[in-house]
């Protein structure tokens, strides 16, 4: 619609975030002028976050920032030296590389790796169709992130993308956040969701942020404790007789294999055992339990050696309190509208036809010793992802990319830290050039990603560009040639939404369901025995215990301190990193440090000091604080390497799998610190 000469489109937020906000785009005479959030949207409602008001005004829309055309290295692999090619150019040599390597190594030879850096439905799963179809090895997307407590949830409740709608909120007499920082990853849930519900609201995490502080209970307990404490407000609610045992009967298995372990829990060990206050662990325990109450898991509490566990023995609270299928209670782990657009739209054709083998897979955690493979691996395509930045043991990485013989392609809007060691760069179009489907991993709205400039330079979306490799590959398979427009369709035809694109793309976005839903109501579960399965004989015989345990991890033994390094305000993973104004904002790498643990090493505030363990070394600012307990230094994830000398935190993360999933244990990294 137009006001005069100015023109406002609505389009949708799709960063790797819970918020998936409504945007409007102004324009005058043509040009981008200003990226707002939309007023009408129910979670922006008129704002954007700090980070994305920012950068969507930053490097966004400047030339100079952004990887205009496609490019050909020159120069030692990790100088960023390239030359400018053509389209059919850089089309020709990726496939001729890659057609000559499936010849000779087999197509396994081809490792594949993305995220989250779009994640808007079609240009984040179109590129995994050509691969599917190429037969290239995967490293897995989620196994950097979140895959532990996706893999614990699936052997409790059969799957890990359902279990809240968070307009059920309303009802809910309390929230339990646990292990998660929305006023961080999470903004305008944080500013309005939490705060409009009538609900208390408890935070369980070993960091006092924003959202702790704000709470109306922060349990601050000792990294690797959590699952003592479940089982200890397990054992308070048992003896306060706040059990549904109707419910365990009729819909769970397992409580009388861990009813022996929840006895044991006592307040007087629970307390011991996470440094909490009996208080404060009594209390938490009642409110819960009192319900109808919400489980909100995040994602960092699974980023631990025994995330997996940890998942599972937090699965006892809504499993035997009866706090699941009725309004106001639930549990949530990542389950939103973006899981419904692709079950409802393009799911079904992501992979290549069943009479392929599935293409094989490795986890990110051994990306960094696949890369120094060179008998296992001879091309590294990178999409969506900046692995210098985000992924553990960044020295070995760098060191992976720097082999001649390793052929890299790296598709990104900005020239990354892993594009500076790219055999060829392509140029991606940004969510703002193109149209699209958007969801998020919390609310149920649909968006619309409408296209509001032309691309910049000859940059392309990402399913355009893997139309044109699919093509020069010579593959057929009608899903790899599918329009955006034909993809789109589909999608929102089988959805419950209720209107066309163009009806989505004027309105800006739309319910995913037109009511609430009350997940679960009906008490079954797509587990082997249709219940909630505390105990598991599918866990058990992929190697794990029957029933979750009451671990406690063990203090960092040599003088050395347990690391966090969650989500900061002001990055999405690594994405805005290159944004001079949010360089400016972030100010230099610090690390929180305990005042008992300063004092003890003769550290002050401000100060410059050392990480090191086995891996790395690396500097930063000391701020003595005790937003954290004594034992922990904490520290934001994913700032860029080229602007801290060439490394970030996760120089220091070695990359040790947790206990399911073979995710990340990066909150179990230790190091000594002077």
């Amino acid at each position: 619609m137009t006001m005069s000469d100015r023109e406002i489109i609505k389009t949708t937020c799709p960063r790797d975030c819970y918020d998936g906000c409504g945007i409007a785009v102004i324009k005058r005479e043509g040009q981008i002028t200003k990226v707002l959030g939309d007023p009408d949207h129910p979670v922006a409602r008129g704002a954007l976050c700090g980070k994305c008001a920012v950068a969507y005004n930053g490097v966004w829309l400047d030339p100079e920032a952004r990887l205009l055309y496609p490019m050909r290295r020159t120069g030692p692999k990790g100088s960023a030296q390239f030359e400018r090619i053509s389209w059919d150019e850089a089309i020709a040599e990726i496939t001729a590389k890659l057609k000559e390597i499936s010849a000779n190594q087999g197509p396994q030879a081809v490792l594949h790796t993305h995220y989250t850096g779009t994640c808007s439905n079609i240009a984040n799963s179109f590129p995994e169709r050509f691969f599917s179809v190429l037969g290239a090895t995967e490293a897995t997307p989620d196994t950097i992130c979140n895959n532990a407590g996706h893999a614990a949830w699936g052997y409790v409740f059969g799957t890990s993308v359902e279990g809240f709608d968070p307009r059920q909120a309303k009802d809910s007499a309390c929230i339990l956040v646990w292990g998660a920082n929305p006023s961080a990853s999470a903004p305008h849930v944080h500013k309005h969701w939490l705060k409009e519900s009538p609900a208390r609201v408890v935070v369980i995490d070993p960091v006092r942020h924003d959202t702790a502080a704000e709470a109306d209970l922060h349990l601050q307990l000792r990294p690797g404790s959590d699952a003592a404490l479940a089982f200890g407000l397990m054992h308070i609610a048992r003896r306060d007789g706040l059990l549904d045992h109707d419910y365990i009967a009729a819909h769970v298995l397992g409580y009388d294999a861990v009813e022996a372990d929840i006895e044991a829990a006592t307040p007087v060990w629970t307390a011991v055992k996470t440094d909490l206050a009996i208080d404060d662990i009594e209390e938490a325990a009642r409110l819960y339990a009192t319900g109808p109450s919400l489980l909100w898991l995040g994602q960092g509490l699974q980023r631990q050696h025994r995330g997996g566990n940890i998942f599972r023995a937090c699965a006892m609270l809504p499993a035997f309190t009866g706090n699941v299928g009725k309004p106001g209670a639930g549990f949530y782990y990542l389950n939103g509208s973006a899981e419904i657009i692709a079950r409802k739209g393009t799911a079904p054709e992501y992979h290549a036809p069943d009479d392929s083998a599935a293409a094989p897979e490795i986890s990110q955690m051994e990306v960094p010793a696949a890369l120094n493979d060179p008998d296992r691996f001879k091309a590294y395509m990178v999409w969506n992802c900046n692995p210098v930045a985000s992924n553990p043991d960044q020295a070995k990485i760098r060191s992976g990319l720097t082999r001649d013989d390793l052929f890299t392609v790296v598709i990104d809007p900005f020239p990354t830290d892993t594009a500076a060691y790219a055999d060829i760069v392509l140029p991606a179009a940004s969510f703002l050039e193109f149209d699209d489907l958007s969801g998020s991993y919390f609310h149920f709205t649909v968006g619309a990603q409408v296209k509001a400039a032309e691309p910049m330079g000859e940059s392309l979306p990402n399913q355009e560009i893997f139309r044109r490799l699919a093509t020069a590959m010579g593959f057929e398979q009608p899903f790899l040639h599918r329009t955006d427009q034909e993809m789109i369709d589909k999608a929102l035809k089988a959805m419950d939404c209720g209107l066309t694109w163009d009806e989505l793309k004027d309105k800006g976005w739309a319910w995913g369901t037109p009511e609430p839903l009350n997940l679960w109501e009906q008490g079954t579960f797509p587990t082997p025995s249709g219940k909630i399965e505390i105990a598991s004989q599918a866990a058990q015989a992929d190697g794990h215990p029957l029933t979750p345990q009451p671990t406690v991890d063990e203090a960092p033994a040599n003088g050395r301190l347990r690391l966090l390094s969650p989500a900061g305000k002001w990055l999405m993973n690594s994405s805005y990193g290159n944004d001079p104004r949010i360089q400016e904002l972030q100010g230099d790498a610090s690390v929180a440090i305990h005042p008992d643990d300063a004092k003890h090493r003769g550290i002050t505030d401000g100060q410059k000091v050392t990480l090191s363990n086995d891996a790395a070394s690396l500097q930063m600012t000391a701020v003595v604080s005790d937003i954290i307990p004594a034992g922990t230094l904490l520290t934001d994830k994913s700032r860029w390497p080229n602007a801290e000398g060439g490394q970030n935190v996760n120089a220091l993360h070695i990359p040790e799998k947790t206990d399911m999933g073979e995710s990340t244990s990066v909150h179990g990294v230790e190091v000594g610190i002077a």
